[in-house]
This record gives structure tokens, C-alpha cells and sequence, in this order.
């Protein structure tokens, strides 16, 4: 009998043991239910939340914000107390990485050449920063590189030559200008090919490339510049002369392609090749009739019209302003470079980086940025490594943290539209018109169009030292632009490379064409509340003396 018993008392024993196990791991089980479905609510809210209590009627004009500033008239004040409100749903947006719809469709936007590639392998070559053994265009992607896409890429600008390095780096060029080594020493796989090589440390892995339609292909990318005055020291710009027999602006193009010069320059019967430079800017065309002229009669003609050229652009990248780095000392200063998302920040950034030789950083991280170049972008933002730091952010405590901000604005109408792009079919992507017709596009205009005034505002009000910089006159008026902006950032640039950034100004993230969508997705409401939103903000900065806002925001 006391055996049983004592078997009994042993199996309970093990029971509750067993049994407060079960309960501990019951309730963890449970605080993670819990959590992940706290998490899923909010999400789910960032995603299809109601739209944001209506905004109350602006009157035209409306009366700017209290900002601490001289009275700049009081109707608009209701923008400060939804800067509270809407600041949840701007740190959910630009705190999170982008999601693999976003990326899926990034890649799709990209085209894909479908042509197979018919280069060979030459070997591994030595390379570095200071004497590049390919010295033409340079392309980097760090997630899916491979020896294909950098043959096409280079095979599409007019090169001979494609070398890859690194694993990620793709250097084009029509002359190999450095030793072979063995080809073990270029030992890294290809980012997007595992198994193949694409260079090593300081190794180039070269290919030659194989043009499949001279005839197009070749071509595709040249632009035509316009008419321009001979400029009065022209060796400092016409590195190159070539006679030819039966020139043609095909001919000279393809001779300046050759070797590697950007520019292409034709005054028949003479060719001549080069870049841009402070004594030839290409700012100022002439008359088309002058080079017409000049190349049909010129024996005929008077001195004064034999001295115009015919300028092109060829596919070859200017490589004066390619070469990048963190800066060589650790900054004290933390500079922002700020805008509301959707006024190209991205091209900024990239211009930045082309005309000072710096990277920028960010106060978020975009995997696809960091992909196709932007190595700051992995950089903690207060590192001080980086010349300034990208963020959307505009809370008092957030704009405090920097010291000095270069301020970026675009119009409203062209933001909201190009983030709404951004939104539905990533960086390089546009929104079909099914996608403007949804009521998603309405409740984003009356939540994000005050964020986009609200913005400006908190960083006129609490910045510290402010350069104010319009995306528009960026675009007309590139290197005045960029000139002020390297001084504000205490940094010295030559002209050179200035006028190489003007000529490299596209980059990768520039959405192809202007496509639009096939009605006008601003409606008269719409466009009341954005007008008002751009006279108070015109108000704004002309009261902090800035210039204020370009013509063409208003009236829309």
C-alpha cells in the first residue's frame, strides 16, 4: 500500500512543477499576442486610418502663423496645433525601412535589357582611387551587381571596356591604363551573382564590351546642347582636334566617344573634343542661324560667324566629380539638410555630393539608396563623418539637434504629387490614375498639405543658421545654386567641378520622363487649401528676410 502512495505523492509533486510551467509559459504566450497585436493595430492605422478632422476654410489671403516673429497676420494658427497631430504619422513613415513592395517595385521601374551580352573576359587589373585603370562613367549597386548589368550599362554608354571591383563597383572606359596582375587576386563575387567574379580590393575584373546596334545603341544617349561662341582661350577647353574627311556630327561624336571626352564640338571641317569649363560654360547659346552659318558658307562668311560651335552631349560621364569620401575629419558641426518628402532631397544630396566629393547622410535608412551608392546612408547620422544629413523631420527638440540647416522647398502641387508617386510605386515609379481616383489621394492631400507648411515653418522659427534653397531654381539656375550651398557648408569647390556636377546632375533616382496622370487630380478645394498653405509660407520667409516663394506657386 505505501508503495502506490508514494507514487502518487511523487507524480503530483511533478504535476504542479509540470503545471507552473504550463502557467509561465501561458502568459508570455500571451504578452506576445498582446504586443504583436498593439503593433498590428497601429500599423493598421498608418495604413487605412480615417481621414484627419477637416481642416477649416483658409481665407484668401490667409493670415500667416505666429512664430515668434513680427505679427505676420493670425488666420492660419490652426497649422501649429496639427503639427502635434500629424507628428505620429510622419515618424511611422520615415522611421521604418522600406517595405519589399516598395523594393519589388523600385526593381520593376528599372528597365531590363533583354539583349544577351556577347563581351569576353581580358583579366584582372590593378586600380585605386587616385589612377583609375577605367576613367570613364562609374555605376554602383550593392545588391544586385553583376558582370552583365555592368557590361550592359557601359555597353549602352559607348564603351569598350567594363571592370568591376569591390563586388558592387562598375567602371566603364575606352583605355585600360594600368597593370595586369593575376587574375586569383580578383576574388570577390559579384553582389548579385554569387559564383561570379567582380573584382577584388583594389582589382578590376575587365570585360571587353561588344556594342550589338552601332547604329542605335551607340548613340541613344547623346543630347544636343545648342549653338555656342568659340570661347576666347579655347585650348582650355578643346583638349582634342580632329580633321576628318566628310565630318559629320556623327563622326566627331563618335571620335570625342572614343576618347572619353563628354563634350563633342563641331565647326566644320573641324572637330573638337572636351569639357565644360569657366571660359566655356554652355550658359549662354547663341543663335542657331550662327552655327548653320558657319558650317555650311564658311569661306564665305565674315570672321565673326566662323567662331561657333555645335555642341553635344555624349554618353561619356564627366569624370572630374565621381571620386567620393567621408569626410577626413570627424565634423563638431551637424548640418541638415531638411524638406518635406517629395521636394528631392535625393537629387540634392546627390548633387551635393557630386560638387564637394563628400557624403551625405540620414537620419533614416533606405536600403535602396545605400544599393545604388549612397554609402552615408548606413552612416549614424551624427557620426560627423558625412557633410550633412538628409531628414524630414521638423519637431522643436529635432530641428535643435543641428546646427545650421540648408532648407529645402519645392512647390506643394509638385510634392505632394511626387511623394504621392513615391508612395504608390517607389523612388523611381509613378501612381496609375487608378490610384489618384481612390480616396486615399484625397485624405493624403488634407493631412500631408499642411505638414508641408508646417515644416517650413518650425524650421524658420527654430533653426538656428538657415540657408533657404528653392528645388526650382536649382533647376534653372544649377550652379549658383550649388555655390552657395558648398560655402554655406564651409567647403571649397572648383568650378571644374562644379560645371562636372551640372553635367552629371541626373543621377539614378530621377523618374524617367514627366509622365502625369490624364486629368487634373487637384480639385477646387483642394487647390484653396494649397493656396493659402503657399501665402502664408511666402509671408513667412519674407519676414525672416529669405526670398520668398517662386512666382509660379501662385495663384495656381
Amino acid at each position: 500500500m505505501a508503495k502506490p502512495l508514494y507514487r502518487l505523492q511523487r507524480f503530483l509533486r511533478r504535476a504542479q512543477l509540470f503545471l507552473l510551467f504550463l502557467g509561465v509559459a501561458y502568459i508570455m504566450a500571451g504578452s506576445v499576442l498582446l504586443l504583436q497585436r498593439a503593433s498590428l493595430v497601429v500599423t493598421q492605422r498608418g495604413a487605412t486610418s480615417p481621414p484627419l478632422p477637416s481642416l477649416p476654410s483658409i481665407p484668401s489671403p490667409p493670415r500667416a502663423l505666429e512664430l515668434g516673429m513680427p505679427p505676420v497676420r493670425v488666420g492660419a494658427r490652426w497649422l501649429m496645433s496639427r503639427n502635434l497631430e500629424i507628428r505620429h504619422l510622419r515618424r511611422r513613415w520615415f522611421h521604418s525601412l522600406m517595405t519589399e513592395k516598395d523594393m519589388s517595385q523600385v526593381e520593376r521601374s528599372t528597365p531590363r535589357r533583354n539583349v544577351p551580352h556577347k563581351g569576353s573576359y581580358i583579366g584582372c587589373f590593378l586600380d585605386n582611387s587616385k589612377e583609375r585603370a577605367l576613367r570613364g562613367s562609374v555605376f554602383t549597386d550593392f545588391r544586385k551587381m553583376t558582370s552583365t548589368m555592368c557590361q550592359d550599362t557601359c555597353s549602352a554608354s559607348g564603351y569598350q571596356f567594363a571592370g568591376l571591383e569591390y563586388g558592387s563597383e562598375c567602371y566603364c572606359g575606352n583605355h585600360i591604363t594600368s597593370l595586369r596582375v593575376r587574375d586569383k587576386e580578383c576574388n570577390l563575387d559579384c553582389k548579385g551573382e554569387k559564383g561570379s567574379v567582380c573584382g577584388g580590393v583594389g582589382r578590376l575584373s575587365v570585360f571587353t564590351v561588344e556594342d550589338m546596334l552601332p547604329g542605335q545603341r551607340r548613340y541613344r544617349n547623346v543630347r544636343y546642347r545648342g549653338c555656342f561662341r568659340e570661347p576666347e582661350n579655347s585650348s582650355s577647353t578643346s583638349l582634342v582636334h580632329v580633321l576628318q574627311l566628310n565630318l559629320t556630327s556623327q563622326s566627331c561624336i563618335e571620335a570625342c566617344m572614343n576618347k572619353e571626352f563628354p563634350l563633342a564640338m563641331l565647326r566644320s571641317p573641324d572637330c573638337f573634343c572636351g569639357y565644360a569649363t569657366p571660359d566655356f560654360t554652355l550658359h549662354e547659346p547663341a543663335e542657331e542661324e550662327h552655327c548653320s552659318q558657319s558650317n555650311t558658307t564658311e569661306a564665305s562668311l565674315p570672321s565673326t560667324l566662323q567662331h561657333f560651335y555645335q555642341v553635344y552631349q555624349t554618353p561619356v560621364q564627366d569624370s572630374r566629380c565621381t571620386e567620393k569620401n567621408f569626410l577626413p575629419e570627424k565634423s563638431s558641426s551637424l548640418v541638415a539638410l531638411s524638406s518635406f518628402p517629395g521636394a528631392g532631397n535625393t537629387w540634392v544630396r546627390h548633387l551635393i555630393e557630386l560638387a564637394t566629393g563628400y557624403y551625405t547622410g540620414s537620419y533614416y535608412f533606405d536600403g535602396t539608396l545605400y544599393n545604388r551608392g549612397f554609402k552615408g546612408e548606413k552612416d549614424y547620422w551624427k557620426s560627423g563623418r558625412t557633410i550633412c544629413v538628409k531628414t524630414h523631420e521638423s519637431g522643436r527638440r529635432e530641428i535643435e539637434m543641428y546646427d545650421s540647416v540648408i532648407l529645402l522647398i519645392r512647390s506643394p502641387y509638385r510634392s505632394l504629387m511626387a511623394e504621392f508617386n513615391r508612395k504608390c510605386a517607389g523612388h523611381l515609379g509613378y501612381a496609375s490614375d487608378q490610384h489618384w481616383k481612390t480616396k486615399e489621394w484625397p485624405e493624403f492631400v488634407s493631412s500631408y498639405a499642411s505638414w508641408w507648411a508646417s515644416h517650413v515653418l518650425d524650421w524658420l522659427r527654430f533653426g538656428q543658421r538657415v540657408l533657404v534653397v528653392h528645388f526650382e531654381e536649382l533647376q534653372t539656375v544649377l550652379v549658383p545654386r550649388l555655390r552657395s550651398i558648398a560655402s554655406f557648408l564651409n567647403t571649397t569647390v572648383t568650378e571644374d567641378r562644379l560645371l562636372c556636377a551640372e553635367s552629371n546632375q541626373d543621377g539614378h533616382f530621377k523618374r524617367s520622363g514627366a509622365r502625369q496622370p490624364t486629368f487634373d487630380p487637384f480639385t477646387p478645394d483642394m487647390r484653396g487649401l494649397i493656396d493659402g498653405l503657399i501665402r502664408a509660407v511666402d509671408q513667412a520667409l519674407r519676414d525672416r528676410n529669405h526670398t520668398g516663394l517662386p512666382l509660379e506657386y501662385l495663384p495656381r
